[in-house]
């Protein structure tokens, strides 16, 4: 999945950041993550499953295995398995609840929110989109600001337009929902003659 975003994808990106920043007075971070946690715990229980198996398999086999064997084989299995796990996000998703993964993209959206500085313009006009991958989960963060000019209706059909984006995370569909939401922003805040630019335009990539 994160190959999806390769240099081509996060040019476009970074091009599209920069044009809905032209027509408003809105800051718009883009923020795309591999993962927002290690699911440590996913990696362990599938190495657990593979080593029960394995397990069973010297167990029942028709074949004859010197027992000190035995161990060596469970653990390697083990390591094994736990090394597959961290490298495949389909078992991390299979092994945890839905509810684990969107608790943890709110709280990695969350922290990005004041790690960023999105929390500290002056007009209290920061948005932020967090994109997370594995979970394949999208949140949006605004500011007051925001959520005072836009009226809540259409911002809350902006938000489940980029949540639904999000479900199936590819840079086209992240790129044409970025580009509605920045008609929006552009229609209740269009950019003053000064339109600071007091946060970077380049989206943050962290695969």
């Amino acid at each position: 999945m994160s190959s999806d975003f390769d240099t081509a994808a996060r040019t476009a990106l970074t091009k599209c950041i920069r044009e809905i920043e032209k027509r408003t007075d809105a800051e718009l971070v883009l923020v795309v993550r591999a993962r927002s946690q290690s699911y440590a715990a996913a990696n362990y229980l599938f190495g657990a499953l593979l080593a029960f198996v394995g397990l069973n398999f010297l167990l029942f086999s028709p074949f004859d295995f010197h027992q000190i064997w035995v161990p060596i084989d469970i653990a390697v299995l083990f390591v094994l398995g736990a090394y597959v796990s961290s490298r495949s996000n389909a078992i991390r998703r299979w092994l945890t609840r839905a509810r684990v993964r969107n608790d943890a993209a709110r709280r990695g959206a969350a922290a990005m929110f004041y790690e960023a500085g999105i929390a500290n313009t002056k007009a209290e006009l920061g948005v932020l989109v967090y994109l997370s991958l594995l979970e394949r989960r999208l949140e949006l963060i605004a500011d007051r600001g925001i959520l005072k000019a836009v009226p809540a209706l259409e911002w809350n059909q902006a938000l489940f337009e980029l949540h639904q984006a999000g479900k199936q995370p590819r840079p086209e569909t992240l790129t044409a929902g970025l580009e509605k939401l920045g008609l929006l922003l552009a229609q209740y805040l269009p950019a003053s003659a000064e339109n600071p630019n007091e946060l970077p335009d380049a989206p943050r990539f962290e695969l």
